[in-house]
């Protein structure tokens, strides 16, 4: 059995409520427009703004399309989970702001649900290639999130053999 946390669910329930069930169907081009919000390139680092209210994207255009992938769901994340300008916030929270955000990107771009869809087996080269084209990511990218997702399946296998031996 698989627990969700609160952030997959959050990304889970997101993702249905727009029809993106399967990897082939996450595009960042898409999901912009399906949930109003702009798209600009430009020559500078990717980033969120908010004027009158309104959120935009702005992402490197230097950037190969699995970075621009990667750097949307990072800004995504600010979007629909942040407030605030960074400008003025402690380095401290600000800090923290981006360390949610590089966790939603994670698991924006690689979902648990889907990757529990695939039946895994396996942490190879191989596999992680795989992964790494079918969610148009980063080769480091892909191997991270395998094993964040692999780590957290032993967690919940170690937690409930201790609930068993409990009884």
């Amino acid at each position: 059995m698989h627990y969700y946390s609160h952030l997959e669910d959050y990304i889970r329930d997101f993702y249905i409520k727009m029809g993106i069930v399967s990897p082939n169907l996450l595009d960042y081009r898409k999901i912009s427009i399906n949930i109003g919000i702009k798209v600009f390139y430009w020559s500078d680092n990717s980033q969120a703004l908010f004027s009158k209210e309104k959120p935009f994207i702005f992402l490197d255009e230097t950037l190969s399309q699995q970075q621009k992938w990667q750097e949307f769901c990072h800004e995504l994340a600010h979007v629909l989970l942040h407030t605030g300008d960074q400008f003025y916030m402690s380095p401290l929270f600000r800090e923290y702001q981006e360390r949610k955000a590089n966790n939603f990107m994670y698991h924006a771009c690689m979902p648990t649900f889907m990757l529990q869809d695939l039946q895994l087996c396996d942490c190879t080269p191989n596999t992680v290639l795989k992964l790494q084209e079918l969610f148009n990511v980063e080769y480091e990218f892909a191997l991270k999130r395998l094993t964040q997702y692999y780590n957290k399946l032993i967690m919940q296998k170690r937690h409930n053999i201790r609930l068993w031996n409990v009884r």
